[in-house]
């Protein structure tokens, strides 16, 4: 289904849900359904162990790059970037996702 019909096809909440995984060709997966199902119940679990992990990674740059921490090597560094873009990613597709469901100001105040 095109994300338009998926829209359309999903129950009065506002559409469907932007998962937090890709497809393997790194497209956006979308789940229309009431938010009570596996599926569901599954990206709800993904997403709090992504942004548990997020913070984590966080933890461990904020002491790497501490004045008083030991330099880690070009290769540890990059690490950390890669990781920390990674945890980004997941951080605002999840961000996105939640503001997909929140109604644009200009809608609210018309329907009001």
């Amino acid at each position: 289904m095109r994300r338009r019909e998926l829209y359309d096809a999903a129950p009065g909440w506002g559409g469907p849900r932007s998962l937090p995984w890709t497809s393997p060709e790194g497209k956006p997966c979308y789940l229309s359904s009431d938010g009570r199902g596996y599926l569901s119940t599954l990206a709800d679990s993904i997403e709090t162990v992504q942004l548990s992990m997020g913070q984590q990674l966080l933890e461990y740059a904020r002491d790497a790059t501490a004045p008083y921490a030991k330099t880690l090597s070009a290769t540890e560094y990059r690490w950390l970037a890669c990781r920390l873009a990674e945890a980004l990613r997941d951080a605002l597709r999840g961000a996105d996702s939640r503001g997909q469901c929140i109604p644009d100001q200009e809608e609210a105040t018309e329907d009001a």
